[in-house]
């Protein structure tokens, strides 16, 4: 059997991407590629960045040499006509268009929408911030193997301001909840099937809590904490469960279980979607 090929597509900006290696010491893709080796050992990888002006960037042939394409969160608003929204856009076409099967969480689900067809907006209930509470299935995602081994009702990490607004015909929401409707949705355009989610079982807790220190004033400003002391508090809980799982008391006063705490489990939609979407296509393409 021939090695696993991911490639992680980064549409962080220089500027957002210098801020996050100076709090947790590694871009938005590098975390990807961090939680890849682990669940994929042996895969090789390889790390892009679309949105930016002149960079290497696949075509539809060299995305078909891949066995799974990785969409990261972002800070770009995909509402916003801006050069680098539709470089992003252009290369999730591409992907779709190659019939690569592709993953992404927040932003990643975002340009999947509105590359598909779709529509993004500014989420008009706020923002969730730290973790999605209670996100639940939809019908179509009762047996669905994105979700599989999660219960009816679930909490994971969440950083976002912005949401689906509008699938694109075809595209199936999975889960949601009471602050965005979409959580989790299967989309297919052309040859290709993307499955996301609006939150990020990629993330470490560590650089949650590092995420929502990046973000005091933002939190403060939504009314979500009256001062800085109080991020700190909340973040300081979040690193101490990440530095032990086992934490009951951190668990208890976050509000979280093991869908959360536990590494294996916070993740496990990214382990669905290499077992049931990506080796299912590599024994169609003939890859085994």
């Amino acid at each position: 059997m021939t090695s696993l090929r991911f490639l992680v597509a980064e549409s962080e900006t220089p500027e957002a991407r210098a801020a996050r290696r100076a709090s947790v010491g590694r871009s938005s893709g590098e975390t990807y590629l961090g939680i890849l080796r682990a669940l994929s050992p042996g895969a090789a990888l390889d790390l892009i960045r679309p949105a930016e002006e002149g960079a290497a960037v696949p075509d539809r042939a060299g995305l078909e040499g891949y066995d799974a394409v990785f969409l990261t969160g972002s800070p770009l608003h995909v509402y916003e006509d801006t050069p680098e929204v539709r470089r992003q856009l252009d290369f999730m076409r591409a992907v779709f268009a190659s019939g690569t099967p592709a993953f992404g969480s927040c932003a990643g689900l975002q340009v999947a929408t509105a590359a598909a067809g779709g529509t993004v907006r500014a989420n008009r209930r706020g923002c969730e911030a730290g973790f999605a509470r209670r996100i639940t299935r939809t019908a179509a995602g009762q047996g669905h193997p994105l979700l599989a081994g999660r219960p009816e009702a679930y909490d994971a990490p969440a950083v976002h301001s912005d949401e689906v607004e509008q699938l694109p015909e075809g595209a199936v929401a999975l889960a949601g909840n009471r602050v965005t409707a979409v959580q989790a949705a299967e989309i297919r355009s052309g040859r290709g099937v993307f499955w996301g989610v609006q939150y990020h079982p990629e993330l470490p807790l560590s650089e949650i809590a590092a995420a929502l220190r990046r973000q005091s004033a933002a939190l403060m400003e939504a009314g979500l904490a009256r001062d800085e002391g109080e991020v700190e508090a909340y973040a300081a809980r979040v690193d101490a469960l990440h530095r032990d799982p086992r934490r009951r008391d951190a668990a208890w006063q976050l509000g979280l279980d093991a869908q959360v705490a536990d590494p294996a489990q916070r993740s496990i939609e990214l382990r669905n979607f290499v077992e049931h979407l990506v080796g299912p296509t590599r024994g169609q393409r003939g890859r085994e």
